[in-house]
């Protein structure tokens, strides 16, 4: 397969972490997931993976680790900035050890900015970028510098989005999803998940899924946990719901920012694409470009630590504008661009003054 012979070290964390790691394991990846000692982890993306139980808070386990990625392609961790060098794995450490290692990490807000150690879920993360991301595709790619041959790449958008829904179809028989659509924690159906109006119009997203985020959440909206329904009782969310539409109407989400900015309440505001390139987390890690017209759009992600992506500024070209440079470039000559171009099988452009 593509990936054959790349290892990959997964460890274990929500959907997005296994989701990636199932990928590379799908195209022939060797994937090691490690598990938390006693915590009985979901195996909802586990398949074609190995895995081994390991503790990275005793320093005994710590070394297994270092050992392990000195044979590693990959590294993919998903925990909050800062925990992985708790544990002495920081990327100065293990690339110290084995300077090929890729130290893949994914976090919900990055690695910087102001709201790069918070809590939040996918709901938190829609709201504050604007736009769902993408999907490249890389593997025909890197299975060329193995091979040196190319190959047929059928990309179904159908499928394509069957894959990303990966984790809805691994946990369709869970609780999350045991009451009729629109009813559930994450269609709606939960008060801690869901969008809410403000007084200016506006909206706020709210994911307070574990209860230590949601008990944040009750303290923020000047609620108590001990005069409503049990967070996980289904017969009481349409009250709660009903208590948090009425609550987040008394304010502006501009005050509602400033209570739960900095928190783990998992409550961020909906933004619209223009709000979100001048959002300060945004901002503070240069998450949108603008390019000589003024235009605004998304810097290419994710942020590679030594070779990242540097998009241009410039305009887009004309149409035909680069027809004779590249032509000259792939070894026509001035002749037959003239005689192309004379026969109208080409066209050229270029930028005119405007006099």
């Amino acid at each position: 397969m593509a990936l054959k012979g790349v290892r990959v070290l997964e460890l274990v964390g929500l959907a997005p972490g296994p989701h990636c790691g199932m990928i590379l394991a799908d195209f022939g990846a060797q994937v090691l997931r490690v598990e938390r000692l006693g915590h009985h982890d979901p195996k909802w993306m586990a398949r074609r993976k190995w895995s081994l139980a390991l503790d990275l808070k005793r320093p005994q386990g710590a070394d297994v680790m270092r050992r392990l990625c000195r044979q590693m392609d990959v590294l993919l961790e998903s925990f909050r900035p800062g925990i992985m060098e708790k544990f002495g794995l920081g990327p100065e450490v293990l690339q110290k050890d084995n300077p090929r290692l890729i130290y893949a990490r994914l976090t919900g807000f990055g690695q910087s900015g102001s709201l790069s150690k918070v809590a939040g879920h996918d709901i938190n993360f829609l709201a504050l970028s604007g736009v769902l991301s993408k999907l490249g595709i890389v593997l025909a790619l890197y299975e060329r510098t193995q091979s040196g041959k190319g190959q047929v790449i059928d990309a179904s958008m159908v499928e394509g989005t069957a894959y990303l829904g990966s984790f809805l179809w691994h946990s369709q028989n869970t609780v999350l999803w045991s009451q009729p659509r629109g009813q559930n924690v994450l269609d709606g159906g939960a008060p801690f998940y869901e969008t809410y109006r403000t007084s200016d119009g506006k909206f706020m997203a709210v994911g307070a899924i574990e209860p230590q985020f949601y008990a944040l959440l009750i303290n923020g909206l000047g609620l108590n946990c001990d005069e409503l329904p049990d967070q996980l009782s289904i017969s009481g969310w349409k009250e709660v719901k009903k208590k948090f539409t009425d609550i987040f109407a008394k304010k502006t989400q501009a005050e509602w920012c400033k209570i739960f900015d900095g928190t783990d309440a998992c409550v961020t505001p909906v933004l619209s694409l223009e709000k979100a390139a001048l959002n300060e987390h945004n901002r503070e890690r240069g998450s949108f470009i603008t390019d000589d017209d003024d235009n605004v759009s998304p810097r290419p992600a994710p942020l590679l630590s030594r070779t990242p992506a540097v998009p241009s500024n410039k305009r887009n070209p004309l149409e035909g504008g680069h027809t004779e440079e590249l032509l000259q470039e792939f070894g026509f000559s001035k002749e037959e661009i003239h005689q192309l171009n004379s026969d109208k099988i080409i066209e050229t452009s270029t930028l005119k003054a405007n006099l």
